[in-house]
């Protein structure tokens, strides 16, 4: 896969932990810290389920993103999501972000940097935004894989600010490359 280039389309955050957040003019990245502001912002886990398990591990989670490529396939599946909706920080346009490995860095605008840590695991909360979501955004493949579709995750590793229309650019991992797993 080649370096590729796309867009932000929406940037969302909220300071309580609620599935859904609001879209902002703007976010602040924080290095270390994920997005200023929101509930899951923090050096160690802030996940409630990870909290609970072992409120020490290390916040892999600081920033959701999700590419508005899935809204679309969704609405052809009858289902109706807006940017924010899924709980993500950013929506991203033109990247093929599941295809990405770990380690990518993702430079947002003028400054900020993400590094890629993970997928997204979908979880049942999906289904209390529409019915059925959960189902659609997890789903095997015809060789019995698991396709997780809610996006995918990662940390701040250099801070800024981030704007819809910010151009987001590519920066793929040098040597072996590692499939991108739950985190």
């Amino acid at each position: 896969m080649a370096d590729e280039n796309g867009a932000v389309t929406a940037v969302s955050s909220s300071p309580t932990h609620t599935m859904r957040k609001p879209n902002r003019a703007h976010i602040e990245l924080v290095a270390g810290l994920g997005v200023r502001d929101d509930a899951h912002m923090g050096e160690t886990v802030k996940h409630r389920s990870r909290v609970a398990a072992d409120p020490s591990q290390p916040n892999l989670r600081q920033v959701h993103l999700i590419h508005r490529e899935l809204f679309e396939e969704l609405a052809s599946a009858g289902f109706s999501i807006t940017p924010g909706e899924m709980g993500e920080n950013i929506t991203t346009q033109g990247i093929d972000l599941l295809g990405l490995p770990t380690g990518t860095l993702l430079t947002l605008g003028a400054s900020a940097v993400v590094e890629v840590t993970g997928l997204r695991n979908p979880c049942g909360q999906l289904n209390g935004i529409q019915p059925g979501l959960l189902p659609a955004t997890r789903v095997r493949e015809a060789n019995g894989n698991l396709v997780r579709k809610a996006g995918i995750m990662g940390v701040v590793r250099r801070g800024g600010r981030v704007a819809p229309g910010d151009v987001i650019r590519v920066e793929l991992p040098r040597g072996p490359r590692r499939a991108l797993e739950p985190v």
